[in-house]
């Protein structure tokens, strides 16, 4: 079975790249299509592929498996039967180069003795809850871009572009994905160096998914998608360091706003920031990854043109479960030149393909390039290609997730960042040696400057 592509797809690649107006909504016939024929509710392709190698998408993995202790709880692989089905290397690099990346091609290069990719049955375990689908079908018909992308209209709580007609609809689809509502976590970063040395950073992240709540109307959002709290609790040298962010809905009525905090300046309150955005570094990075490549991407796409290309199937990650396991500690995982590659898995998927470009004429970005690989169930961008000012391949990043069977949303639990220049990387969102992301109780005013640090108390 050849892959199929809707016109309004295919007119949307031809038209990739042009500076947005408003731009047209899904047909009511189009959005009927969704989770009830050809589409899953998110608007993947709910048919199996041509050999039956990625399975057709048969509702997610809605049960907890037996050994799964409850809410709260740490997440245990439902799959535990699973053995790779094969392992890329070096060695058999040829047999495989068509379902890879350039930059995970580039990783077997720079690493042939060390690096590989195991590759096991695909799972479609992707799910969300019926409400979210159905708010992803009046999303369909109503949903819209203005102002050269940079301003959402008439969409919430689900995605807003099932059916994406270019490259900014299905990021704006990945930055809007459901990730419940409100959440604590985790998210420990660690530079490692070539010779595998590496500091620690422990994060605490409090987030309240605005844009998520079942229910809300877009004009009950004041402009605003979600609040996020950034706590460091060590080194000691930087513990009570806070970053605090109001992700806007609306980039030309109002840029992110955000605040930073740094235990010994003057004033004890929070201090407005514009320097969380775009290309500027963020806390303790070693200089490995921009404000704009947590979460994958995150923030305005206004410094790219974006061109939305032709699916692939390629090998990516997916119900990363191992390397989330309790069973292991940050020591287990992280390993020179790259992480430790026999507790992460690869199924093979079909992706959406978006490749960004830095705008010509009076913008700037560090990276001036960036190809963008998103899972079709979820959303998700699971792997980047990252091109320096002379568009040579530079870094790499891969995005692990598992799904939350008992919240019925895809849960990000390792990010990597690999500099192929000088072989060091960064590692982030690991919370193996610490507690479980669950759901919390937050407001808006929690997040309100003048009393966002009372959360590291909460």
């Amino acid at each position: 079975m050849k892959l199929k592509f809707n016109g309004r797809w295919i007119a949307g690649v031809l038209a990739a790249g042009f500076a947005l107006a408003a731009v047209a909504k899904t047909t009511p016939e189009q959005a009927a299509r969704l989770g009830a024929t050809d589409l899953t509710p998110t608007g993947a392709e709910a048919a199996a592929n041509e050999n039956g190698s990625i399975p057709p998408w048969n509702g997610g993995q809605t049960a907890a498996p037996a050994n799964f202790a409850g809410v709260g709880a740490r997440y245990v692989d439902p799959y535990p039967e699973d053995k790779p089905l094969f392992t890329i290397t070096a060695e058999n690099l040829s047999s495989y180069r068509g379902r890879l990346t350039a930059g995970q091609i580039a990783l077997f290069e720079k690493y042939p003795a060390t690096y590989k990719i195991n590759v096991y049955p695909t799972r479609r375990s992707f799910v969300n809850p019926p409400a979210i689908y159905e708010a992803i079908r009046s999303n369909a018909v109503s949903a819209e871009l203005s102002n050269k992308g940079e301003t959402l209209s008439g969409a919430v709580t689900g995605i807003p572009f099932p059916i994406p007609e270019n490259g900014q609809e299905a990021i704006w689809n990945h930055r809007l994905r459901y990730r419940d509502v409100s959440t604590r976590r985790w998210d420990n970063q660690f530079a490692v160096t070539s010779s595998g040395e590496y500091n620690a950073v422990k994060m605490r992240i409090e987030t309240l998914f605005n844009y998520g709540q079942q229910g809300i109307k877009p004009e009950n959002l004041e402009n605003i998608l979600f609040y996020l709290a950034q706590t460091v609790t060590e080194p000691k040298t930087l513990a009570g360091s806070m970053t605090l962010i109001h992700e806007t809905m609306d980039n030309v009525k109002e840029l992110r706003k955000s605040w930073e905090y740094t235990p010994g300046q003057v004033r004890s309150a929070l201090r407005r920031s514009s320097l969380i955005a775009y290309d500027n570094f963020g806390t303790a990075v070693d200089g490995l990854a921009t404000a704009d490549q947590m979460d994958m991407f995150n923030g305005a796409l206004d410094r790219y043109d974006w061109k939305l290309e032709k699916k692939r199937e390629i090998y990516v990650p997916a119900n990363s479960y191992a390397v989330h396991s309790d069973q292991y500690k940050y020591s287990d995982i992280i390993r020179k030149n790259h992480v430790n590659q026999d507790l992460t898995r690869y199924e093979l998927r079909r992706v959406w393909v978006v490749d960004a470009r830095v705008k010509k004429g009076g913008v700037s970005h560090l990276y001036k390039r960036r190809t963008f690989y998103l899972d079709e169930d979820s959303w998700q961008i699971v792997l980047v290609d990252v091109y320096d000012a002379q568009e040579q391949l530079w870094r790499v990043q891969e995005g692990h997730s598992i799904v939350a069977y008992d919240k019925l949303y895809q849960l990000p639990v390792m990010e990597t960042v690999y500099d192929l220049s000088d072989g060091r990387y960064l590692v982030r969102g690991l919370n193996n040696e610490e507690p479980e992301t669950s759901s919390a109780t937050f407001e808006a005013r929690d997040f309100d400057p003048s009393r966002a640090r009372r959360l590291s108390k909460k």
